[in-house]
């Protein structure tokens, strides 16, 4: 009775020292590794559809507001759209991501106009010679995306980001051509400013939040950021893919 009993005591502790060889990772193919080796071999390793899962499931962290609030940046994001619309081409300004791109400029020196002079006097300036006035650009933008709003339910019963794309061009069209009475922005300007910097989230490298995936560059067949052309520039025309600045690290 006394051997059973010492048996059935050696195998429990047979079985506890092998769970525990193979959970702190001790013995590996018949190798003692233990330390930090053992503890980052993974022992369910992942398969290629689980790896591919987990990268489409990455966040994008640049992709969050700065400075909008949530109801100017669908507005941005409408008008971006209506600018620079999607079609059989590529994306459109949405999809690139172009509203994070204002958005991020905004909140930072350029939306303060940090190294423009913005002293008074202020005169009205010709068309040729730009915005003379006092507010900077993200004040323009606040005011600006205020009246599209106030201007959409003047004329359309609804918010601007409510209605059709017709009545979103009609709206943006009437800004542009100064048909919008507004007494403390140039609707024109703030057009003009909006057209501008959908542009640059259109074709600016990803690193500051539009051009998502470089495909505003792939539409032109731009190849982007590269470090030179020693390889190719003899020769036959040749495309080649687009690097962003991130591709260099």
């Amino acid at each position: 009775m006394s051997e059973e009993k010492n048996n059935n005591q050696a195998e429990k502790e047979n079985l506890s020292r092998r769970k525990f060889l193979r959970n702190s990772g001790i013995a590996v193919g018949g190798l003692a590794v233990g330390g930090v080796l053992g503890s980052v071999i993974p022992w369910n390793a992942d398969t290629a559809e689980d790896t591919q899962q987990q990268q489409e499931e990455t966040k994008n962290f640049n992709q969050a507001l700065m400075y909008f609030n949530q109801a100017e940046f669908r507005t941005i994001e409408a008008a971006t759209e209506r600018i620079f619309p999607q079609d059989d081409n590529g994306p459109g300004a949405r999809e690139l991501g172009v509203a994070y791109y204002i958005d991020h400029q905004l909140a930072g020196a350029y939306g303060f106009n940090a190294r423009d002079y913005m002293q008074p006097p202020f005169f009205h300036g010709e068309k040729e010679q730009g915005y003379q006035g006092r507010l900077n650009r993200r004040e323009i933008y606040r005011i600006g995306i205020r009246e599209m709003q106030n201007y959409s339910h003047q004329n359309y019963d609804t918010g601007f980001t409510e209605l059709s794309e017709e009545d979103q061009d009609k709206v943006l069209t009437d800004f542009a051509d100064e048909k919008v009475n507004i007494t403390t922005i140039s609707p024109g300007n703030f057009f003009q400013l909006m057209r501008s910097m959908t542009l640059e989230g259109v074709y600016s490298d990803p690193l500051y939040g539009g051009n998502k995936d470089m495909d505003g560059w792939k539409m032109r067949d731009y190849p982007g950021n590269q470090m030179n052309y020693t390889d190719i520039i003899e020769g036959e025309f040749k495309e080649i893919p687009p690097n962003s600045l991130r591709d260099h690290m």
